[in-house]
Protein backbone atom coordinates (compact mmCIF):
# COMPACT_ATOMS: atom_id res chain seq x y z
CA UNK A 1 0.00 0.00 0.00
CA UNK A 2 2.90 1.95 0.59
CA UNK A 3 3.94 1.57 -2.25
CA UNK A 4 0.88 3.02 -4.36
CA UNK A 5 0.99 5.96 -2.07
CA UNK A 6 4.72 6.85 -3.30
CA UNK A 7 3.54 6.30 -6.84
CA UNK A 8 0.46 9.12 -5.72
CA UNK A 9 3.18 11.31 -4.71
CA UNK A 10 5.26 11.09 -7.83
CA UNK A 11 2.61 11.39 -10.19
CA UNK A 12 1.25 14.17 -8.68
CA UNK A 13 4.73 16.36 -7.91
CA UNK A 14 5.60 16.19 -11.55
CA UNK A 15 1.83 17.26 -12.13
CA UNK A 16 2.66 20.30 -10.13
CA UNK A 17 6.33 20.97 -10.65
CA UNK A 18 7.20 20.78 -7.05
CA UNK A 19 7.71 18.50 -4.15
CA UNK A 20 5.60 21.34 -2.00
CA UNK A 21 2.86 21.64 -3.85
CA UNK A 22 2.54 17.74 -4.82
CA UNK A 23 2.89 17.00 -1.24
CA UNK A 24 0.23 19.21 0.02
CA UNK A 25 -2.57 18.47 -2.45
CA UNK A 26 -1.98 14.71 -0.87
CA UNK A 27 -2.15 16.71 2.36
CA UNK A 28 1.56 15.17 3.43
CA UNK A 29 4.23 17.54 4.82
CA UNK A 30 7.34 18.39 1.87
CA UNK A 31 9.57 16.02 3.94
CA UNK A 32 7.24 13.03 3.64
CA UNK A 33 6.52 14.13 0.06
CA UNK A 34 10.18 13.93 -0.48
CA UNK A 35 10.86 11.08 1.19
CA UNK A 36 8.82 8.86 -0.63
CA UNK A 37 10.13 9.94 -3.89
CA UNK A 38 13.64 8.93 -2.49
CA UNK A 39 12.00 5.47 -1.58
CA UNK A 40 10.94 5.06 -5.38
CA UNK A 41 14.62 5.89 -6.60
CA UNK A 42 16.38 3.92 -4.50
CA UNK A 43 13.68 0.93 -5.35
CA UNK A 44 14.12 1.61 -9.31
CA UNK A 45 17.77 2.28 -8.90
CA UNK A 46 17.66 5.80 -10.96
CA UNK A 47 16.75 9.18 -10.68
CA UNK A 48 13.38 10.18 -11.21
CA UNK A 49 13.68 13.74 -11.05
CA UNK A 50 15.74 16.60 -11.92
CA UNK A 51 16.09 19.11 -9.20
CA UNK A 52 17.42 23.04 -9.36
CA UNK A 53 16.91 25.63 -7.06
CA UNK A 54 13.75 26.88 -9.35
CA UNK A 55 12.77 24.02 -11.31
CA UNK A 56 12.02 20.28 -10.70
CA UNK A 57 11.48 17.86 -13.95
CA UNK A 58 11.11 14.42 -14.53
CA UNK A 59 14.53 12.51 -15.62
CA UNK A 60 14.62 10.75 -19.14
CA UNK A 61 13.14 7.97 -17.18
CA UNK A 62 11.11 9.26 -14.86
CA UNK A 63 9.42 9.72 -17.75
CA UNK A 64 8.85 6.73 -18.63
CA UNK A 65 8.05 5.70 -14.91
CA UNK A 66 5.12 8.52 -14.66
CA UNK A 67 3.40 7.01 -17.89
CA UNK A 68 3.35 4.35 -16.35
CA UNK A 69 2.42 5.20 -12.71
CA UNK A 70 -0.52 7.20 -13.33
CA UNK A 71 -2.41 4.38 -15.25
CA UNK A 72 -1.55 2.52 -12.41
CA UNK A 73 -3.27 5.31 -10.34
CA UNK A 74 -6.13 5.60 -12.51
CA UNK A 75 -6.85 1.68 -12.22
CA UNK A 76 -6.98 1.87 -8.77
CA UNK A 77 -8.72 5.12 -8.07
CA UNK A 78 -11.04 2.74 -11.09
CA UNK A 79 -11.50 0.08 -8.94
CA UNK A 80 -12.07 1.86 -5.42
CA UNK A 81 -15.14 3.45 -7.56
CA UNK A 82 -16.53 0.17 -8.77
CA UNK A 83 -16.48 -1.34 -5.25
CA UNK A 84 -17.74 1.71 -3.75
CA UNK A 85 -20.64 1.55 -6.24
CA UNK A 86 -21.29 -2.23 -5.34
CA UNK A 87 -21.09 -1.68 -1.99
CA UNK A 88 -23.21 1.24 -1.69
CA UNK A 89 -20.89 3.08 0.53
CA UNK A 90 -18.51 5.90 -1.09
CA UNK A 91 -15.55 6.76 -0.07
CA UNK A 92 -12.45 8.79 -0.68
CA UNK A 93 -11.76 12.34 -1.66
CA UNK A 94 -13.66 14.73 -4.31
CA UNK A 95 -11.79 17.69 -5.23
CA UNK A 96 -13.76 20.58 -6.19
CA UNK A 97 -13.04 23.91 -7.64
CA UNK A 98 -15.09 27.03 -8.13
CA UNK A 99 -15.60 30.85 -8.59
CA UNK A 100 -14.73 33.10 -5.20
CA UNK A 101 -18.08 34.42 -5.06
CA UNK A 102 -20.33 31.10 -6.46
CA UNK A 103 -17.87 28.66 -4.26
CA UNK A 104 -18.16 31.12 -1.01
CA UNK A 105 -22.19 31.75 -1.36
CA UNK A 106 -23.71 28.51 -2.81
CA UNK A 107 -21.04 25.35 -3.39
CA UNK A 108 -19.10 26.04 0.24
CA UNK A 109 -22.30 26.20 2.65
CA UNK A 110 -23.25 22.91 0.76
CA UNK A 111 -20.10 20.73 1.27
CA UNK A 112 -20.65 20.15 5.13
CA UNK A 113 -24.29 18.66 4.40
CA UNK A 114 -22.86 16.56 1.71
CA UNK A 115 -20.33 15.13 4.10
CA UNK A 116 -22.80 14.54 6.60
CA UNK A 117 -24.93 12.50 4.57
CA UNK A 118 -21.83 10.52 3.21
CA UNK A 119 -19.28 10.47 6.03
CA UNK A 120 -16.43 8.54 4.36
CA UNK A 121 -16.23 11.28 1.74
CA UNK A 122 -13.79 13.82 1.90
CA UNK A 123 -14.10 16.93 -0.31
CA UNK A 124 -11.71 19.18 -0.84
CA UNK A 125 -13.21 22.72 -2.19
CA UNK A 126 -10.53 25.41 -4.52
CA UNK A 127 -11.71 28.79 -4.86
CA UNK A 128 -10.52 30.73 -7.71
CA UNK A 129 -11.55 32.99 -9.90
CA UNK A 130 -8.59 32.22 -12.54
CA UNK A 131 -8.79 29.39 -15.07
CA UNK A 132 -6.95 26.19 -14.61
CA UNK A 133 -6.29 22.91 -16.46
CA UNK A 134 -8.60 20.24 -14.56
CA UNK A 135 -6.51 17.18 -15.48
CA UNK A 136 -3.18 18.83 -14.41
CA UNK A 137 -4.59 19.82 -11.29
CA UNK A 138 -6.10 16.67 -10.64
CA UNK A 139 -9.84 18.35 -9.87
CA UNK A 140 -12.75 15.89 -9.68
CA UNK A 141 -15.12 18.71 -10.72
CA UNK A 142 -15.15 22.57 -11.55
CA UNK A 143 -17.91 24.89 -11.11
CA UNK A 144 -18.24 27.81 -13.77
CA UNK A 145 -20.68 30.36 -14.58
CA UNK A 146 -20.20 31.22 -18.67
CA UNK A 147 -19.85 29.58 -21.66
CA UNK A 148 -18.22 26.07 -22.13
CA UNK A 149 -14.88 26.56 -24.24
CA UNK A 150 -13.04 23.47 -23.24
CA UNK A 151 -15.01 20.37 -25.03
CA UNK A 152 -12.62 17.69 -23.73
CA UNK A 153 -14.71 18.12 -21.12
CA UNK A 154 -18.09 17.14 -20.09
CA UNK A 155 -20.55 19.78 -19.05
CA UNK A 156 -23.62 19.60 -16.54
CA UNK A 157 -25.77 22.74 -16.71
CA UNK A 158 -27.61 23.14 -13.63
CA UNK A 159 -29.21 27.07 -14.17
CA UNK A 160 -29.18 30.36 -15.16
CA UNK A 161 -27.99 33.46 -13.15
CA UNK A 162 -29.60 36.63 -13.68
CA UNK A 163 -26.59 39.37 -13.84
CA UNK A 164 -26.80 43.28 -12.76
CA UNK A 165 -24.52 45.63 -13.32
CA UNK A 166 -24.30 48.17 -10.49
CA UNK A 167 -22.40 51.10 -8.61
CA UNK A 168 -22.69 53.12 -5.47
CA UNK A 169 -24.68 55.64 -5.27
CA UNK A 170 -21.75 58.78 -4.69
CA UNK A 171 -20.60 56.96 -8.04
CA UNK A 172 -23.24 57.66 -10.02
CA UNK A 173 -24.11 61.03 -8.75
CA UNK A 174 -20.91 61.96 -9.47
CA UNK A 175 -20.51 60.20 -12.68
CA UNK A 176 -23.93 60.54 -13.51
CA UNK A 177 -26.64 57.74 -14.60
CA UNK A 178 -26.27 55.93 -18.10
CA UNK A 179 -29.46 55.61 -19.33
CA UNK A 180 -28.79 53.24 -22.84
CA UNK A 181 -25.10 50.51 -22.80
CA UNK A 182 -23.95 53.29 -25.48
CA UNK A 183 -23.51 55.66 -22.97
CA UNK A 184 -21.16 53.08 -20.72
CA UNK A 185 -18.79 54.14 -23.54
CA UNK A 186 -20.50 57.83 -24.69
CA UNK A 187 -20.05 58.94 -20.98
CA UNK A 188 -16.73 57.18 -19.99
CA UNK A 189 -17.59 55.44 -17.31
CA UNK A 190 -15.34 53.36 -15.49
CA UNK A 191 -16.31 49.77 -15.53
CA UNK A 192 -14.96 47.13 -13.32
CA UNK A 193 -13.46 44.32 -15.25
CA UNK A 194 -12.95 40.21 -14.59
CA UNK A 195 -9.81 39.81 -16.39
CA UNK A 196 -6.92 37.28 -16.19
CA UNK A 197 -3.16 37.35 -17.90
CA UNK A 198 -3.22 36.58 -21.17
CA UNK A 199 -7.37 37.75 -21.52
CA UNK A 200 -9.19 38.21 -24.52
CA UNK A 201 -10.42 41.57 -25.85
CA UNK A 202 -13.02 42.87 -23.44
CA UNK A 203 -17.21 43.78 -23.43
CA UNK A 204 -20.07 43.12 -21.94
CA UNK A 205 -23.29 41.44 -23.31
CA UNK A 206 -26.28 43.24 -22.48
CA UNK A 207 -30.21 42.62 -23.48
CA UNK A 208 -31.72 45.01 -25.35
CA UNK A 209 -35.11 45.36 -27.24
CA UNK A 210 -33.15 44.46 -30.77
CA UNK A 211 -31.36 41.31 -28.85
CA UNK A 212 -27.91 40.81 -27.45
CA UNK A 213 -25.48 43.59 -27.47
CA UNK A 214 -21.55 43.49 -26.64
CA UNK A 215 -20.30 46.54 -25.62
CA UNK A 216 -16.67 47.18 -25.35
CA UNK A 217 -16.77 48.48 -22.26
CA UNK A 218 -12.99 49.99 -20.12
CA UNK A 219 -11.88 50.78 -17.00
CA UNK A 220 -9.32 52.41 -14.99
CA UNK A 221 -9.28 48.76 -12.90
CA UNK A 222 -9.35 45.19 -13.46
CA UNK A 223 -8.69 42.10 -11.39
CA UNK A 224 -8.89 38.44 -11.29
CA UNK A 225 -11.15 38.49 -8.27
CA UNK A 226 -14.84 39.04 -8.69
CA UNK A 227 -14.92 39.73 -4.54
CA UNK A 228 -12.37 42.49 -5.54
CA UNK A 229 -14.80 44.49 -7.91
CA UNK A 230 -17.57 44.34 -5.99
CA UNK A 231 -15.02 46.15 -2.92
CA UNK A 232 -14.55 48.60 -5.60
CA UNK A 233 -17.67 49.05 -7.03
CA UNK A 234 -18.78 49.64 -2.84
CA UNK A 235 -16.11 51.70 -2.80
CA UNK A 236 -17.18 54.43 -5.73
CA UNK A 237 -14.60 53.27 -7.62
CA UNK A 238 -17.30 52.05 -10.90
CA UNK A 239 -19.22 49.86 -12.41
CA UNK A 240 -19.17 46.25 -11.60
CA UNK A 241 -20.52 43.24 -13.76
CA UNK A 242 -22.16 40.51 -11.43
CA UNK A 243 -24.24 37.90 -11.30
CA UNK A 244 -27.46 38.82 -9.12
CA UNK A 245 -26.45 36.59 -5.79
CA UNK A 246 -23.59 37.84 -5.51
CA UNK A 247 -24.93 41.55 -4.78
CA UNK A 248 -28.30 40.94 -3.48
CA UNK A 249 -27.69 41.99 -0.20
CA UNK A 250 -26.01 44.80 -1.37
CA UNK A 251 -28.38 45.92 -3.42
CA UNK A 252 -30.86 45.42 -0.75
CA UNK A 253 -29.01 47.91 1.86
CA UNK A 254 -28.69 50.59 -0.78
CA UNK A 255 -24.69 50.47 -0.79
CA UNK A 256 -25.40 49.22 -4.64
CA UNK A 257 -28.12 50.28 -7.12
CA UNK A 258 -28.65 48.87 -10.31
CA UNK A 259 -27.69 50.52 -13.24
CA UNK A 260 -29.47 49.73 -16.65
CA UNK A 261 -32.05 47.96 -15.16
CA UNK A 262 -33.64 47.48 -19.13
CA UNK A 263 -30.50 46.13 -20.33
CA UNK A 264 -29.34 44.03 -17.89
CA UNK A 265 -26.30 41.72 -18.84
CA UNK A 266 -27.26 37.74 -20.23
CA UNK A 267 -27.46 35.78 -17.49
CA UNK A 268 -24.76 33.45 -17.07
CA UNK A 269 -25.26 29.28 -16.92
CA UNK A 270 -23.82 27.78 -13.89
CA UNK A 271 -22.84 24.22 -15.04
CA UNK A 272 -19.78 22.21 -14.00
CA UNK A 273 -17.44 20.33 -15.69
CA UNK A 274 -15.52 17.07 -15.42
CA UNK A 275 -13.60 14.69 -16.96
CA UNK A 276 -15.69 11.82 -18.28
CA UNK A 277 -14.40 9.14 -16.58
CA UNK A 278 -14.61 10.73 -13.17
CA UNK A 279 -18.51 10.27 -13.43
CA UNK A 280 -18.20 7.14 -13.10
CA UNK A 281 -16.66 7.51 -9.67
CA UNK A 282 -19.92 7.66 -7.12
CA UNK A 283 -18.50 9.89 -5.15
CA UNK A 284 -18.27 12.15 -7.79
CA UNK A 285 -21.58 11.66 -9.02
CA UNK A 286 -23.21 11.84 -5.55
CA UNK A 287 -21.43 15.45 -5.13
CA UNK A 288 -22.56 16.91 -8.54
CA UNK A 289 -25.94 15.59 -7.81
CA UNK A 290 -26.26 16.72 -4.30
CA UNK A 291 -25.28 20.15 -5.34
CA UNK A 292 -27.45 20.23 -8.57
CA UNK A 293 -30.05 19.18 -6.22
CA UNK A 294 -29.73 21.96 -3.76
CA UNK A 295 -28.47 24.98 -6.00
CA UNK A 296 -31.67 26.35 -6.64
CA UNK A 297 -33.20 26.72 -3.03
CA UNK A 298 -29.72 27.66 -2.28
CA UNK A 299 -30.02 30.69 -4.99
CA UNK A 300 -33.74 31.45 -4.06
CA UNK A 301 -32.60 31.97 0.04
CA UNK A 302 -29.90 34.47 -1.22
CA UNK A 303 -32.64 36.18 -3.75
CA UNK A 304 -35.14 36.91 -1.16
CA UNK A 305 -33.41 40.03 0.74
CA UNK A 306 -34.83 41.79 -2.66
Amino acid sequence: MQYLESLKVFARVVELGSITSGGRDLRLTPAVASKRIKELESRLGVRLLNRTTRTLTPTEAGQVFYDHAIKVVAALEDAEAAVAGISGAPRGTVRVLAPLGLGRRIVAPLVPEFTDAYPDVTVRLRLSDRKVDMLEDGLDVAFHLGALKDSTLKLRNILECERVLCAAPDYLEARGMPDTPDDLIDQDHNCLLLRFPRSPEYFWTLKTPDGSQNVSVRGRYDADDGDVLTDWALASRGIANKPLFDVADHLASGALVEVLPNNRPVASTLGCLYPHRRFQDPKVRLFIDFVADRCRSRLKNLLSVL
